[in-house]
């Protein structure tokens, strides 16, 4: 068995949760809350010396971090990766995507609104982060508009890994009333089998 170090919260390790959960995989979940320390104590780094959660830890003893790699790791060999070489290479695009276009935006205004106090001086950034990331949902949409699913004709991890932080965008201040595609794909996404919600 598996075990996932994650909080419960982070779009990230729900990535994580939400794949186990649709796979039927058996899994242990240890609670680690980063924003109290959790990621930065000896034992933790130990297992991931980037000091961040996702971490998955193997039947074998050995760690992997960061979501989208597990979630790869994870979906190997099950209907949740294409099988063909460009359904795998198209999975893997938008996972870079969500990771270098959407996540760094969408994620980080959720983290600023949700987590710190209001007098933060990093409410200054929320502008560009809300311009980023409608940029993000945009590109989304486009693609939306056309293709039911962001890997081929099937849901598949690009899905999952899209969904974590879209599906609450709102808590960082976007409008998803703009994108009537992305969110006709949430609904899609949330009436999947074993579908589990954040928290």
């Amino acid at each position: 068995m598996v075990t996932v170090y994650g909080m419960a919260d982070s779009g990230n390790c729900y990535k994580v949760k939400l794949a186990l959960e649709q796979l039927g995989a058996a899994y242990h979940w240890v609670e680690v809350d980063s924003t109290k320390g959790g990621t930065r104590t000896a034992a933790f780094l130990a297992r991931n010396p980037n000091g961040k959660v996702p971490t998955l830890q193997l039947e074998d003893g050995s760690h992997l971090p960061e979501s989208n790699a597990i979630l790869f790791y994870l979906a190997e060999g099950t209907p949740l990766l294409p099988e063909d070489r460009a359904g795998r290479a198209r999975a893997l695009q938008w996972m870079f995507f969500e990771q270098y276009s959407h996540e760094p935006y969408i994620a980080v205004a959720r983290f600023i609104l949700r987590y710190l106090p209001a007098g933060t001086p990093r409410r200054a950034e929320l502008p560009r982060l809300q311009e980023r990331g409608h940029q993000a949902l945009a590109v989304m949409e486009q693609h939306l508009a056309r293709e039911p699913w962001f890997a081929g004709k099937n849901y598949s991890v690009a899905d999952i890994a899209l969904y974590a932080y879209t599906h609450c965008a709102a808590d960082g201040g976007f409008d998803l009333g703009r994108t009537p595609a992305v969110g006709a794909w949430l609904s899609r996404v949330k009436a999947q089998p074993r579908h589990v919600a954040l928290g």
